[in-house]
């Protein structure tokens, strides 16, 4: 555990001081991740086209992931992620001024190998970083533990298994099962109890207001009938009366009709 106080803090420092000179440079920080962004947009959808195209936003997200990440790997928080993180910006972050098989001076050329070098060592020392479970077990030991554990008890289930601890499991595993649908069953009795006391009064209302309305329908349709009845003998009367009429009328035409032809015979 003092090691891990004392080599994360040591691992971090190299990262907080250059994500805080590339915030102070901005510069100089994007002709170093030029060639970096060139390489990575030239890569295949969706990849490609998610990362940014301007070299100085690019540096300057690596650096505050620098800062941020070496912070948290300085106090403990977070180590392994923090690790990792780091591990994807050392070569974004150096690429451009690391490029020793572009130097034709010897003297150059050795120098930027030594600091390409250098970087691809803190790229180890960082995965050993992100790799560390501070003596806890990993989550590929878990799983691979948990597979374990249900394998001996699938072959343990298999006929011819004497397995008591198995037998047990289930057992109270089917125990809690039964206790289960005793107590659904009974908050099932529970609630058609309520059901029913609930729906004894709404029906008594419901059964009232039906009678009540059917009453009213009873009333208002023999008003109705007589109300009927009464137009209909009304109308009927009033078309004997208006028939009487025009028959009179009718006759009457017909004999000042017949007068009148007689008396046009006569005058002949």
């Amino acid at each position: 555990m003092l090691i891990r106080r004392i080599a994360r803090p040591l691992l971090s420092i190299a990262f907080i001081g250059q994500g805080v000179d590339s915030l102070l440079n901005p510069k100089s920080a994007a002709q170093a991740a030029a060639p970096a962004v060139d390489g990575l947009r030239a890569l295949p959808d969706p990849v490609g086209s998610s990362i940014l195209s301007d070299p100085e936003t690019f540096a300057q997200v690596n650096a505050a992931v620098q800062i941020g990440g070496g912070l948290l790997l300085a106090t403990g928080k977070l180590p392994r992620v923090a690790s990792a993180a780091l591990a994807f910006t050392v070569l974004p972050a150096n690429l451009g001024t690391h490029m020793f098989w572009n130097e034709i001076d010897p003297e150059v050329k050795a120098r930027k190998r030594q600091q390409f070098l250098t970087d691809l060592s803190l790229v180890g020392g960082l995965m050993i970083a992100s790799a560390d479970t501070a003596g806890k077990p990993s989550l590929g030991w878990r799983g691979r533990r948990a597979a374990e554990r249900i394998s001996e008890r699938v072959s343990s289930a298999l006929p011819g298994s004497d397995d008591a601890a198995f037998d047990a499991d289930f057992g109270e595993l089917g125990d809690k099962i039964v206790h289960g649908l005793h107590v659904g069953a009974e908050r099932g009795r529970e609630l058609a109890s309520t059901a029913a006391e609930r729906g004894k009064p709404l029906a008594k209302k419901a059964r009232k207001r039906g009678e009540k309305l059917g009453d009213t329908a009873r009333v208002r349709g023999a008003e109705f009938a007589d109300t009927a009845l009464a137009r209909g003998s009304y109308l009927a009367d009033e078309a004997v009366a208006r028939g009487s009429h025009l028959a009179d009328v009718a006759r009457e035409r017909v004999g000042e009709g017949i007068d009148d032809a007689r008396k046009g015979k006569w005058k002949r």
